[in-house]
């Protein structure tokens, strides 16, 4: 059997732990993304039928290496989940999609945020839910849903 001693084979064999050392710290150092958090409806008086209640108030928080998105009630207890989205789900112009709860349907999920300067933290955040995620057009992609969220504090309902 062909043994390895060269100093050298042993000196790749560091490099290759401290990069993958170096990989991980710099992988759990990595901001939270901007979507964690919770959030409310940022409308004044909005109107929701049934299906559309859940998602006035929700929390984004970590779930397993996913973002899950769970409903919060009005006195604050935590609901059902909504929406869970994978980490690779961000598109370039970093929006995420995936599919959401719709009464006892599924349905796709796009949510992006923007900033409103007016506001405390100077960030809003859009969901689209519908049959499509091109939800721009007039089409049968339109939205069965649509709300814009301002960011009310830290997530406390999450799920595994």
């Amino acid at each position: 059997m062909f043994k390895l001693s060269h100093r050298l084979s042993s000196l790749s064999m560091l490099a290759l732990l401290a990069s993958s050392n170096a990989a991980a710290a710099a992988a759990a150092a990595a901001p939270a993304p901007a979507y964690v958090g919770r959030w409310t409806v940022a409308d004044a008086k909005p109107v929701y039928s049934l299906r559309g209640i859940p998602y006035k108030t929700f929390d984004i928080a970590p779930c397993g290496r996913d973002f899950c998105g769970v409903s919060v009630g009005q006195t604050g207890a935590c609901g059902p989940l909504l929406f869970r989205f994978l980490a690779t789900s961000i598109r370039s112009g970093g929006s995420l999609i995936g599919h959401g709860r719709w009464g006892e349907t599924r349905k796709n999920i796009e949510l992006y945020q923007y900033a409103e300067k007016a506001l405390p933290g100077g960030r809003m955040m859009g969901l689209s839910l519908g049959d499509g995620h091109d939800f721009g057009e007039r089409s049968g992609n339109m939205p069965k849903f649509t709300a814009r969220y301002r960011p009310l504090g830290a997530a406390r309902c999450v799920t595994r």
